[in-house]
């Protein structure tokens, strides 16, 4: 999967999980990843909107971008570290 110059090495499918499930299937994903690999996240979890931006700035992760798809939001991040 490839969109706007980077790849996605990792899709994290919490669709239907509520917080902070979302944000825990990214860190888990996080620390199971090479640096400079890219992890997206599908959320249904409106809170993961919050959640995800404020821990990936905390964590030192790059925020590439939150898309609204239909259905759910998708969270793609950058392991900077």
């Amino acid at each position: 999967m490839s969109s706007g110059g980077y790849k996605i090495d990792k899709v994290v499918d919490a669709r239907g999980s509520h917080c902070p499930g979302p944000l825990m299937e990214l860190i888990k994903a996080i620390k199971n990843a090479e640096v400079g690999q890219v992890v997206a996240v599908y959320s249904t979890d409106s809170g993961s909107k919050t959640d995800i931006p404020l821990w990936v700035k905390k964590a030192g992760h790059e925020l590439i971008g939150i898309y609204e798809r239909e259905g759910y939001t998708e969270f793609v991040v950058r392991k900077t570290r």
